[in-house]
């Protein structure tokens, strides 16, 4: 039988509470699992994993049922920001239907017209148009975490300077008619670059021309798969050498606020103090986010009143959480490894993404001719930087034995 959604839902409520009663009742006596019981609790865990990732899937299918039932006369219009970040008449005409009509023409290597001559890349091929690229927007974020949390501007060229707060000014108490003292508040600057991320995809001429074959949504969803998870690698781990400057970045990444006690285990105690060492204005809107099995470990964690610290969501389009904020998973938070950083917590909307003008693509007729296939590159460019390290704290594992 195929559950849906709703269904899946309850299914992750009961087992959530059948892996909370089997938890409690091995740790009745003398408080450790046996090796064999913690095999027990690893399945149910897995299968919470399992549950969790079928109810994204189903939502996100949902999604995109819900947004092909839209009209389609609606005109192509610029996003907000469009008109104050991009060439105005270069992103009009990416817009227009003719551009979009020359791109697909370009890709699949047919004849084109004139419009995408507005739209070359210097480094070659065609920037895509404007309702193209809010699919590939949209399943770059569907792909990646970071981009979901964090905050994107679009630059034209060069580097983007980012003033930032460096040191605040301060009151002072002082005498009726006394001097008082001068205490301006201290900036400084991040600068935001651009990186150039692109992979390649090939595809034969025979399905090429299959009608059934969807080549623009593949070629989307595929650039999304790959340029997206190659992004969260960098915004979660990476050094700002070519690529951006990711949040656990040993220079211009989180502070680490807390050192657990141990090499590979996380204490309540521990998970308070790091929500505690952000401070309270960022705390409104922070997450938590760690690798998968952190979370299986922090889902044995419970309160002074008996209450496991882990909540699972149940409705629609919420996370589940832990002292009540929203906790993720990416797999590019380290493992619960000695001097790992291992779990984040903060205001991820002080992650900035500075995407450089529009994603290109670009046919390779030649290449793989004589394998009867055509290649595609996609390539965009990107970094990515946190502009306020207070606003995001980490907790890193012990040292160990």
């Amino acid at each position: 039988m195929i559950m849906g959604i709703n269904e899946l839902r309850e299914l992750k409520e009961k087992t959530w509470e059948d892996a909370k009663n089997f938890l409690n009742s091995k740790r009745a006596n003398g408080g450790v699992m046996s090796v064999e019981d913690g095999v027990v609790y690893d399945k149910m865990s897995a299968e919470l994993d399992k549950i969790n990732a079928d109810i994204a899937r189903l939502e996100h299918l949902e999604k995109i049922e819900n947004e092909l039932k839209q009209p389609t006369s609606v005109s192509v219009k610029a996003p907000p920001d469009a008109v104050a970040n991009s060439n105005t008449s270069e992103f009009r005409i990416r817009s227009t239907k003719e551009y979009y009509t020359d791109f697909i023409n370009a890709m699949r290597g047919r004849a084109i017209g004139n419009s995408l001559i507005v739209g070359s890349d210097p480094d070659g091929g065609y920037l895509v148009p404007d309702e193209y690229e809010r699919q590939l927007i949209d399943g770059l974020e569907e792909e990646n975490l970071i981009r979901r949390l964090a905050t994107t501007i679009i630059t034209d060229s060069g580097e983007r300077q980012i003033p930032v707060v460096a040191s605040k000014g301060t009151a002072a108490w002082v005498e009726e008619e006394g001097d008082i003292p001068e205490s301006d508040n201290k900036f400084g600057q991040v600068t935001l670059g651009a990186h150039k991320v692109a992979t390649m995809i090939k595809i034969s001429v025979e399905l090429m021309k299959d009608s059934a074959f969807n080549m623009e949504s593949y070629i989307a969803a595929e650039f999304a798969r790959r340029i997206g998870v190659k992004e969260e690698e960098a915004f979660v781990v990476g050094d700002g050498n070519k690529k951006p400057t990711g949040i656990l970045a040993a220079s211009g990444g989180a502070n680490v606020a807390v050192t657990a006690a141990s090499a590979t285990e996380i204490t309540l105690d521990e998970v308070l103090d790091l929500f505690y060492s952000l401070k309270s204005p960022y705390r409104d809107k922070a997450v938590f986010i760690a690798n998968d099995l952190t979370m299986k470990e922090i889902r044995k964690l419970k309160d002074n009143n008996g209450q496991y610290l882990w909540q699972p969501a149940i409705r629609e389009g919420t996370p589940d959480t832990i002292v009540g904020k929203s906790i993720y998973t990416s797999s590019f938070v380290p493992q619960m490894e000695a001097g790992k950083k291992s779990l984040i917590f903060g205001d991820l909307k002080y992650y900035w993404i500075a995407d450089r003008q529009s994603r290109t693509f670009q046919r390779l007729n030649e290449v793989y001719a004589k394998n009867g296939q055509v290649g595609f590159v996609a390539f965009q460019r990107v970094d990515g930087k946190l502009i306020l390290p207070e606003a995001v704290q980490c907790l890193k594992m012990g040292a160990g034995s």
